[in-house]
């Protein structure tokens, strides 16, 4: 073998040749590492507050319509945004940068929750489970068409095999005749969230608390709008544990939660941040069956474990190194 810096036939490697080397050598797909502590740590409190933001919109749901809910939520949420932003004297983004942050408000925090509230007025909670759980397929397609991420067979596998689980934990309960447009939103609603971190990963990066800020108060203009046209009623909370849910939703459900969101995918695959739409089921199981004395199945600790697996080879098992 020729020694570093020689060609194989002898001579010296010109710079030019060198740093064309580099670059090929820079360019070659890399083994994929597993995620430092700190992101798997921000991941694991990502998808608690989010199993806990099930539990929380229950409560609200009692009292508050849903778009006006949703609307009120995400406005107060974006405002808190606003004043570190303004306080911090960060800049707003401007060009593709501000396209993206209003894209990611249109996708999260608008269409994202319109067609979800929508769907389930005719969807089974429990197909409506199975089909938010293939948020990492279409996240992990999304992601390849953007160029965002290598194509990767196990990040498939692990995707499909998560899917799989959620639909044996909750396929008894998906039954039932549906409205095909009330399906299609449904489905629109995991297309919608699937395509958020993509977008936050192709487009230029901005600031957690600036693109939250606009992306949640643009999120809100939406909600409140399709509250007002749908004819839902402007409501203030009468119960405290009303009061209690809509404060939780605000604060740590959306501060806490999409700050967590923004800051894992700075350091994470879009597609295995999308893992929390499949993590987060199990979790609010295990809060209900704690909190509320519901039953555990066979089918929910079989699918339980699916979704670990499929997560963990999808999204946490390292890459072994060539060679």
């Amino acid at each position: 073998m020729a020694p570093v810096g020689w060609p194989a036939k002898g001579g010296l490697v010109s710079g030019s040749e060198r740093r064309a080397d580099e670059l090929q050598e820079a360019a070659r797909p890399r083994p994929r590492r597993g995620p430092d502590a700190l992101a798997l740590g921000a991941f694991a409190a990502l998808v608690v507050l989010i199993a806990a933001n099930v539990v929380a919109i229950r409560f609200t749901n009692r009292e508050l319509p849903p778009l006006w809910g949703g609307g009120t939520r995400f406005g107060l949420a974006g405002l808190i945004f606003a004043s570190y932003v303004s306080a911090r004297r960060l800049s707003l983004p401007r060009g593709r940068a501000l396209a993206g942050s209003l894209l990611f408000g249109v996708l999260q925090f608008g269409l994202g929750f319109a067609l979800g509230y929508w769907a389930l007025l005719e969807v089974p909670a429990g197909l409506a489970s199975i089909i938010l759980a293939s948020v990492p397929i279409f996240t992990f397609v999304f992601a390849v068409i953007a160029r965002v991420e290598p194509f990767r067979v196990r990040s498939l596998i692990g995707a499909v095999v998560a899917v799989s689980g959620i639909a044996l934990m909750f396929g008894e309960r998906a039954g039932g005749d549906i409205p095909f447009l009330y399906l299609l939103a449904a489905v629109g609603t995991a297309a919608s969230f699937a395509l958020v971190p993509v977008v936050i990963k192709a487009f230029p990066a901005v600031p957690v608390a600036v693109n939250n800020a606009i992306g949640m108060l643009t999120g809100a203009v939406i909600l409140l709008t399709l509250s007002r046209v749908t004819g839902e009623s402007i409501k203030v909370p009468e119960l405290p544990a009303t009061w209690l849910a809509q404060l939780y939703l605000v604060v740590p459900g959306s501060v806490g939660v999409f700050g967590l969101l923004l800051f894992v995918l700075g350091r994470w695959t879009a597609t295995a941040v999308s893992y929390q739409t499949v993590l987060s089921p199990i979790v609010s199981i295990a809060l209900a069956a704690w909190l509320l004395g519901e039953a555990v199945t066979q089918g929910l600790f079989l699918g339980g474990a699916l979704v670990l697996t499929g997560v963990y080879v999808g999204a946490l098992a390292p890459d072994r190194e060539p060679g």
